[in-house]
């Protein structure tokens, strides 16, 4: 089900009862904590199909990259170019009224041009520091390994610890803040490899896929959409997205036997034959708050191991070292079967 209807959006659904809700003016009215679950959800649903329209068939991606976002993570997506990267980071920025800054990645890029800059001002008789595209809420870094190693290592404490230090002085980072990062395979020309501690801040790792037939027949029909997405009218603001975070981190149950559930997996990709190294720390949590968001995206206030599961193949493999007799073979498979062979708690 999508959402009941929103300001500038076209589509309404006849449920009047939930467009009440909705609509309803702060303080107007208390909503409990299923109710307001519920209604968040119908939010979620309908920036999904709302940008369906400019990312056609592509309905996995966008909900996937809507629960990295909201468990507080990075998001890396790999791709050939001209599948809808940067459409999807752009719409998601639109959908949920947050500032957007894009950071094109090139051989000669500058850190620098990431962080921002002193510029000494002449009438002032000092400097002033201009920040840069890394202090907007969500940053899309448009082909991240075609940037040197050095230009990437600007991204690490920015991805780690919301902040970045220019010239000895540390300058926070938005409280919403997010890393939408594209990457090319590594088979092609001009790409440098990732190295594994960057990879390891990525919350998730997914790709965007050819459209359908169907779909794509659809985007030749009609022609690109990409200057639309800039004219889209917020779905949410920066206030209830910060309430969903708080929500979702709060309000969101993991017992014990989840927990175990999830050591288990994070042993298993630590001790077995295909491995050189398991998951981190970082990427041990990294499971319980994608879990969490996932529960939240289904209108539960408590996490199954279904949560865990689902999300496997995007929150593990990236983050593994595989022997190099494995390399060749398809990751998500090997972590698929590692995790199928872990009882699942009742």
């Amino acid at each position: 089900m999508v959402a009941a209807g929103f300001p500038a959006c076209p589509s309404v659904l006849a449920d009047r009862s939930l467009r009440k809700h909705l609509f309803v003016k702060p303080g107007q009215r208390k909503y409990g904590k299923m109710e307001t679950m519920e209604i968040n959800n119908h939010k979620i649903d309908f920036i999904i199909k709302s940008l369906s329209n400019y990312l056609q068939g592509k309905d996995i991606p966008l909900r996937l990259s809507l629960v990295s976002f909201f468990s507080r993570g990075h998001l890396l997506i790999e791709d050939l170019p001209g599948l809808g990267k940067t459409t999807l980071a752009i719409g998601i920025a639109r959908s949920l009224g947050l500032t957007f800054g894009r950071i094109q990645c090139t051989s000669d890029l500058l850190p620098t041009d990431i962080t921002g800059l002193s510029i000494y001002n002449k009438s002032a008789g000092e400097f002033e520091f201009h920040p840069g595209p890394i202090f907007n809420n969500i940053v899309l870094c448009d082909e991240i390994n075609r940037a040197t190693p050095k230009t990437q290592s600007a991204l690490l404490e920015a991805m780690g610890e919301k902040q970045v230090t220019i010239e000895g002085k540390t300058y926070k980072l938005p409280r919403l803040f997010s890393v939408i990062a594209t990457q090319n395979p590594v088979e092609q020309f001009g790409t440098f490899p990732l190295p594994e501690s960057q990879l390891d801040r990525f919350m998730m790792k997914i790709g965007i896929g050819y459209p359908s037939r169907d779909a794509e027949k659809e985007i030749l029909k009609l022609g690109s959409k990409r200057e639309e997405l800039y004219t889209i009218e917020p779905v949410m603001n920066k206030e209830e997205v910060a309430r969903i975070h708080a929500d979702i981190e709060k309000n969101v149950y993991v017992s014990d036997k989840i927990l175990d559930y999830a050591l288990a997996i994070i042993e298993a990709t630590r001790n077995n034959e295909y491995f050189t190294a398991g998951l981190s720390t970082r990427g041990a949590l990294t499971l319980i708050s994608t879990a969490k968001a996932n529960a939240y995206f289904h209108s539960r206030d408590f996490v199954i191991p279904e949560d865990i599961k689902e999300l496997s193949g995007y929150t593990i493999p990236h983050r593994v070292l595989f022997k190099e007799e494995y390399e060749a073979l398809d990751k998500k498979e090997i972590v698929k079967s590692l995790i199928e062979a872990i009882p699942t708690p009742a």
